[in-house]
């Protein structure tokens, strides 16, 4: 069960500490206390734990400060989306909003090669009005003799490259604890002039140890990748691994199932996913086309698959898109052959723009003949 309080209750307030006061006399029930302090109010939701059946829903809803009761009915307790849950499904960070009703693409170098390509990426996301992009300085590899990324000696002009350009949330991924706190370090010794996601990745899906460490700290959102060979719900029950710890800035990422169903493709497209992710939880979701696909092969139309992958996610409904893109595919350490060149940069971004005129519309027409 969940209380949602009125907005800018005052922990310190009388009627707080009766509401708490009642909470701590009830059998069996532990509380955990969740606070998001906004540009202009502070929302506090209080979590109790333990069989809530008993608790008469009208009761709880009189207790002093609270505005309205939630009981939870589904698996994931805190991302899930719960019968007349009216809570926001998004959040802010940085500047940039992520919602399961906004739209935000991710457009960067898989892996981070020289800073010279980093400038050309970021000027060119600068020159067509982005403000979000990838850059993987951590790169965990399937062959131990492959690239595994530059890690924190790259994080410095990474990050000063991206303030010159205006890039506000760069998706990040880390393996490891030790890159969580070696990005928080480059963060400071730069002065914070742009903003981390970070990422887990498909391999670190159920890396439950890790989840929890990047689940305790809240000031840096994640991006979580859904694991390539498990379940939608395990991969669903990680990101609730994220929020019990803390963190509820959590983005739902879609990248494709291994499986040679797929082929020819690198792995079996799982876009169709998309609204079923915004109808169980409150997360937005993201769809990584550049790995599903894993090449620059083209229909008959000439659209690459790369561009109708995207579309197809974005068509049902998806909030953000992480692409591959490089100033020179062929110099690329990581995933060459699959990136976009930054000439194509216009024509993806206005395609992707089509695809989510065509989502919207969509959803008018879904309202209108609801009604």
């Amino acid at each position: 069960m969940i209380l949602i309080l009125s907005s800018n209750t005052d922990p310190q307030s009388a009627e707080y500490r009766q509401l708490t006061s009642h909470l701590a006399g009830l059998q069996g029930i532990r509380t955990r206390v969740h606070t998001e302090h906004g540009a202009e109010q502070t929302l506090t939701e209080i979590y109790l734990i333990g069989n809530t059946k008993a608790l008469d829903l009208a009761d709880m809803q009189n207790l002093p400060c609270v505005e309205r009761v939630v009981r939870v009915s589904e698996e994931y307790r805190i991302l899930g989306r719960h019968k007349d849950d009216p809570r926001p499904s998004h959040f802010e960070y940085n500047g940039v909003r992520f919602g399961q009703d906004t739209l935000n693409v991710f457009a960067g170098l898989c892996a981070v090669d020289n800073a010279e390509h980093v400038e050309l990426m970021l000027k060119a996301l600068h020159d067509n009005g982005q403000v979000c992009t990838r850059m993987g300085a951590y790169k965990p590899r399937t062959s131990p003799y492959a690239f595994q990324g530059h890690g924190k000696n790259c994080l410095p002009y990474v990050f000063e490259l991206a303030g010159k350009y205006g890039i506000k949330v760069i998706a990040m991924e880390i393996t490891h604890e030790s890159h969580l706190d070696e990005i928080r370090a480059a963060l400071q010794q730069t002065g914070s002039p742009t903003g981390v996601m970070l990422q887990i990745g498909t391999r670190n899906t159920q890396n439950f140890e890790l989840l929890k460490i990047v689940g305790r700290q809240k000031e840096l959102p994640v991006l979580l990748k859904r694991g390539f060979g498990i379940t939608l719900d395990e991969s669903l029950n990680a990101a609730e691994y994220l929020a019990s710890e803390g963190n509820r800035n959590v983005v739902f990422g879609l990248r494709g199932m291994k499986t040679n169903m797929g082929d020819p493709h690198r792995n079996l497209v799982d876009f169709a996913h998309v609204p079923v992710v915004k109808r169980l939880t409150r997360m937005p979701v993201c769809v990584d086309p550049s790995h599903s696909v894993g090449s620059r092969a083209a229909s008959p139309d000439g659209i690459l698959d790369v561009f109708h992958a995207t579309a197809q996610g974005v068509v049902a409904g998806a909030n953000m898109v992480l692409v591959d893109f490089h100033p020179a595919p062929l110099k690329a350490l990581v995933d060459g052959p699959q990136a976009l060149l930054l000439k194509e940069l216009p024509h993806f971004l206005e395609d992707v723009r089509i695809a989510r005129e065509a989502y919207l519309q969509r959803a008018a027409l879904q309202q209108r003949f609801a009604q």
